[in-house]
């Protein structure tokens, strides 16, 4: 009997020893290319170190910034600057003449086909006595606030279709999965508020954007990074108020439970996606409060809500204007602002002033306020949209149209800068005597994200993230991309 349990032993060592061979000769190749590439994941990023348990803590940038926050104003649909910023006297002397084919030449347009007749404004500019600037008649109350900001005139894309064009934008790359700008800034800089989320969003107008929440989006950053839509009606957050029965300790004790289980699931598995969601049930525990207090606009006294035009209790861009100064002042990195309903490929002449009418006093009365707090110095506003509008009447599918509108455009178009080092009082890059092109100071959108990184204090080539082998950055690599600094204080 001993010679047989030898003899057994012996197989279950032999048997053991081929399956280790097996093991290592068929997996090392894989484990091996796992710890490499996590090795890489550490070693090869440019960025400090992160405290895994606090990914929203402040941090340190690049350089000394001059802007803390951001409040981002996206027109969805894309406003066309020849009716708003982009004066052009040419093309109310050409109006209804055919454009001349050597701007159409191997050009392609959403909806346009054939020969387009051009199309002058629809509206009187005027120019503005303290700045020069001329101005649409139709932003009066803008207009009062030219002085602190910058016009670029001479912003380009390549993409003319609605969602690429958005995710470009506001991702620096027109396939879903990358991360937002908001998200890069916070990535970068943390939050100086650990009870409110530090990038949030507020939508207006009925509808999301094109690119759907991609808009906002972490892409491949953690999800922590993420924008937290927000409203202006009901609670701040869905579902962020208490269900039925269950009060403040109950939910306290549930998030303590919660946290237990978490922990230990990422002790067994190491996978921080699990402390983010920690950090999320907690911030949500926190926001039950802190949200609540900031969103409040019945708080405001009666002569700010006569200055934005709010009524508290309704979803508007000016009570999301006010909301955005609030957030700011309490320390939310990123705000970014979405406002539905400008892309006007007909009803120009009838949809562009009700537009107008609901951002005007708004937008001003933001700008007015951050200054008069002191807040402009540090936070900087962005207006803008997608792309730009042709300098053509659309005829969509060759028919003349029953009414005046323009169709996308990507070789010009407008977007507007203020705040923390700004110039104020100036216009920058110039367009063609019909405004289809960029004649002067050409700005892509990597450009500007290149820009607004920079007056945060953080150098676009080092904010980087390894991801699919490559330190990913939010300016690509197909094109340099450059800071505008002619346009910086």
């Amino acid at each position: 009997m001993a010679h047989v349990d030898r003899l057994h032993g012996e197989v279950r060592e032999y048997l053991a020893l081929q399956t280790r061979r097996h093991f290592l000769q068929s997996g090392l190749a894989c484990l091996g290319g796992l710890w490499l590439a996590e090795e890489l994941a550490r070693g090869a990023s440019k960025e400090q170190p992160r405290d895994p348990r606090r990914p929203l803590a402040p941090r340190a940038p690049h350089f000394a910034p001059r802007a803390r926050h951001v409040i981002h104003l996206h027109m969805t649909g894309a406003p066309s600057h020849l009716e708003l910023f982009d004066y052009k006297p040419a093309l109310v002397k050409y109006n209804g003449q055919d454009c001349p084919k050597e701007y159409l030449k191997g050009k392609r347009f959403a909806f346009i086909t054939g020969t387009p007749q051009l199309l002058g404004p629809l509206f009187p500019f005027h120019q503005n006595r303290e700045t020069g600037i001329w101005i649409s008649d139709l932003l009066p109350h803008f207009e009062t606030q030219l002085d602190k900001v910058c016009i670029i005139k001479s912003m380009v894309s390549n993409q003319f279709n609605h969602a690429p064009a958005q995710l470009l934008v506001l991702t620096g790359n027109t396939n879903l999965g990358y991360p937002s700008i908001g998200s890069w800034t916070l990535y970068g800089l943390g939050s100086e508020n650990e009870d409110l989320p530090g990038y949030v969003v507020l939508l207006s107008g009925g509808q999301n954007p094109d690119a759907g929440k991609a808009a906002w989006g972490s892409g491949f950053l953690p999800s922590i990074y993420q924008g937290v839509q927000c409203r202006s009606k009901g609670d701040p957050v869905l579902f962020l108020s208490n269900p039925p029965g269950i009060n403040r300790k109950l939910r306290g004790k549930t998030i303590e439970a919660i946290r237990a289980i978490n922990e230990r699931t990422y002790r067994q598995l190491g996978d921080r996606e699990i402390l983010t969601r920690i950090s999320q049930y907690e911030m949500a525990f926190r926001m039950q409060i802190s949200a609540t207090e900031a969103m409040d606009l019945s708080r405001e006294p009666d002569y700010i809500h006569k200055m934005y035009g709010t009524k508290p209790g309704q979803e508007s861009f000016a009570n999301n204007c006010l909301l955005a100064r609030r957030l700011v002042e309490r320390g939310v990195r990123y705000v970014q602002l979405f406002d539905w309903g400008w892309d006007h490929h007909s009803g120009l002449d009838t949809q562009l002033p009700k537009k107008c009418k609901q951002i005007d006093q708004a937008i001003a009365a933001l700008l007015k306020d951050l200054h008069q707090r002191g807040l402009l110095d540090e936070t900087l506003v962005i207006w803008g949209g997608e792309f730009g509008r042709t300098p053509m009447q659309e005829n969509r599918g060759g028919v003349k149209a029953t009414s005046p509108g323009r169709d996308h455009h990507i070789d010009a178009f407008t977007i507007w800068m203020a705040g923390a080092g700004v110039k104020g009082g100036i216009s920058y890059g110039e367009t063609d005597e019909i405004g289809f092109n960029v004649v002067e100071g050409r700005v892509t959108v990597h450009d500007l994200h290149a820009t607004i990184l920079h007056l945060l204090g953080l150098d676009a080539y080092r904010l980087t993230y390894f991801f699919q082998g490559l330190e990913q950055t939010i300016v690509g690599v197909q094109e340099p991309a450059r800071v505008v600094h002619e346009i910086l204080s």
